[in-house]
């Protein structure tokens, strides 16, 4: 399709209607535009894709909605979640391309199965998390005080749409450049051993629980041991426990950290699967703390 790449293959959205950004809100994007690689020509697209309908439905201008003291602030009616909706088929389809180019060993099922894990919720949500997206949602002042800035929906939603305004505002190219930097990266090659390994593709859990099954170990069990950090940096420490048949307290397999106590028990059912692995038993026992989950336990 000739000018799919192109500044000026990208169709002009006029049902959007928001007005010119004020210079302040631009300079307050600047980091951000760094972390997504892109300057915007058209930053109003990009105020919009942070605009949570919270803030757009009241129109009430929040301390965090780039405010430079003067009590201005940019308040273009209307939320993100059109954008969103675009955002996802334009993050589907680089992410397809990307795949299909780099693996013409798979077949159909193994790029889907692979797609789906770095399209996900949950995977996006880590990629908002990376580039600090959350700082710049704008909020009413009521979802301001619920937290809603950490929320993983919220900011999976959010970078689907910050991924359309880059789409409307330069075409493909630097959704390509973002994704391949940021939404796959690492990521992509991890999922792409687990996939040649027989993994679970991401799912430590139900790896580790499919493994427990199979030598009839029991059951995994995930406690909070603690958490750490502000508010918008919590860090999590989960342990991993597998429940006998007998009811018993179980023993303590691994324990894991990340930013959600969702994270963080994946984290652990990785480091248990591992354990597991390399000891080469069918009846897992208590295992020793590393010295980085010993740290993190401090």
């Amino acid at each position: 399709m000739p000018g799919i790449s192109g500044r000026a293959a990208v169709p002009k959205d006029e049902s959007i209607g928001m007005k010119p950004v004020e210079a302040h809100v631009v300079a307050a994007l600047s980091e951000l535009e760094n972390a997504l690689g892109h300057g915007f020509a058209r930053p109003e697209l990009l105020v919009r894709a942070l605009t949570h309908r919270s803030s757009a439905s009241v129109q009430v201008p929040s301390e965090q909605e780039f405010d430079d003291g003067s009590g201005e602030a940019a308040a273009e009616a209307g939320d993100n979640e059109r954008l969103e909706f675009l955002g996802d088929a334009v993050l589907g389809l680089v992410v397809a391309e990307a795949l299909f180019g780099a693996h013409p060993e798979w077949q159909e099922g193994e790029l889907t199965r692979v797609r789906a894990q770095l399209v996900s919720r949950q995977h996006m949500a880590e990629v908002a998390l990376a580039i600090g997206l959350g700082s710049y949602l704008r909020l009413s002042r009521g979802e301001e005080r619920g937290g809603l800035r950490r929320r993983s929906t919220v900011l999976s939603n959010t970078m689907e749409a910050v991924i359309a305004a880059l789409f409307l505002d330069g075409g493909l190219e630097p959704v390509r450049a973002f994704a391949c930097r940021t939404v796959m990266g690492e990521a992509a090659d991890q999922l792409a051993r687990e996939l040649r390994s027989g993994d679970a593709l991401g799912n430590y859990k139900s790896a580790l629980q499919e493994h427990l099954q199979a030598v009839r170990a029991g059951t995994p069990v995930y406690k909070i041991r603690s958490e750490s950090g502000p508010d918008h940096r919590k860090r999590f420490l989960v342990e991993v426990r597998f429940k006998s048949d007998e009811g018993g307290p179980g023993k303590p397999l691994a324990r894991g950290m990340g930013s959600t106590k969702k994270h963080a028990e994946q984290d652990a059912a990785r480091r248990a699967l591992e354990r597991l692995t390399a000891a080469a038993v069918k009846t897992p026992g208590a295992v020793s703390e590393t010295k980085e989950e010993e740290q993190a336990a401090q």
